[in-house]
């Protein structure tokens, strides 16, 4: 099982358990677990209501690719820390970490 932190729009955290090998973004697994993210683009990087801020955990994500940076570039509160949870898929790389939700409510 893969286990990571997400601090909804109230500051409240939750750990969720993963199984491993589930071929998900952390986006698609927010909006199952009934997490309030609008994800309007479907994934492709195009809207950014999926930003996450990455409290802890950062240094193990793999790097941002082309289409998540410039979109990331758009945000005025992004920071070196912001991702956008469609373009992070659930794997060992996000065990431990800790996400605060961004995105529009």
């Amino acid at each position: 099982m893969i286990q990571f932190t997400v601090e909804d729009f109230n500051g409240e955290r939750q750990t969720l358990e993963i199984p491993e090998g589930i071929s998900l973004s952390l986006m698609e697994v927010l909006k199952g677990s009934d997490y309030n993210i609008l994800a309007t683009c479907g994934g492709m990087a195009l809207c950014a209501t999926c930003h996450v801020q990455v409290l802890e955990g950062g240094d193990a994500l793999p790097d941002l690719n082309d289409a998540e940076g410039a979109m990331l570039d758009t945000l005025p509160d992004a920071g070196s820390d912001s991702r956008l949870a469609c373009q992070l898929r659930v794997d060992e790389t996000l065990q431990g970490a800790v996400f605060r939700l961004r995105g529009a409510e």
